[in-house]
């Protein structure tokens, strides 16, 4: 199989990918992949593409896959506890703000106080994928390129979840929308 592709035959890579993808995601997901494994498993099998000349004649081609695979894993699980740090410190920035300016009216001071709690608890039930690009979009305030170019994710990834994520919160904070609401009639 591996001397057809080789060979130029792009159908033989597809043969290779369709007989290896079930075996190539349990291990993905069992390394720690998550809800990253399908993309874990892409990016083996692009690498793995590149890396047919480095292959061994009458070597099994399931093993080095497999291995690919399990590096692609560590990277993409490192990335991400890369981003949850970054996403602890952008917290701990936020927190580390006056919660009561000197000028502000206290009722108003209180009521921002409230919110902010409220959405950083919101922000804790969601994905760690949703809570990122809710955090990278809208708290370190990244334009959408921005924040597909931080996470690692296409543009249209950032927007699907982006949306899915405020769809959750907004589930997740009904009083505040209710209440905003009351004081937009007062």
């Amino acid at each position: 199989m591996i001397a057809r592709v080789r060979a130029g035959e792009p159908e033989a890579y597809a043969e290779l990918v369709r007989a290896h993808t079930g075996i190539a995601l349990r291990a993905a997901t069992a390394l720690g992949a998550g809800a990253d494994a399908e993309d874990v498993v892409q990016q083996a099998f692009v690498k793995a593409y590149c890396a047919l000349g480095r292959f061994r004649d009458g070597s099994s081609f399931k093993p080095w896959l497999l291995s690919i695979v399990a590096n692609e894993t560590r990277n993409t699980v490192r990335a991400a506890a890369r981003r949850r740090t970054l996403a602890g410190r952008e917290a701990a920035f936020v927190g580390a703000e006056p919660l009561i300016p000197e000028s502000a009216d206290p009722a108003v001071a209180t009521l921002r106080t409230e919110r902010r709690a409220a959405l950083l608890a919101a922000l804790e039930q969601l994905s760690e994928e949703h809570r990122l690009v809710v955090t990278y979009r809208y708290l370190l305030e990244m334009d959408e390129s921005e924040t597909a170019q931080a996470l690692g994710w296409p543009r249209g990834t950032v927007k699907s979840r982006l949306n899915r994520a405020l769809r959750k919160l907004g589930r997740l904070l009904p009083d505040v929308r209710s209440r905003e609401g009351g004081e937009e009639r007062a």
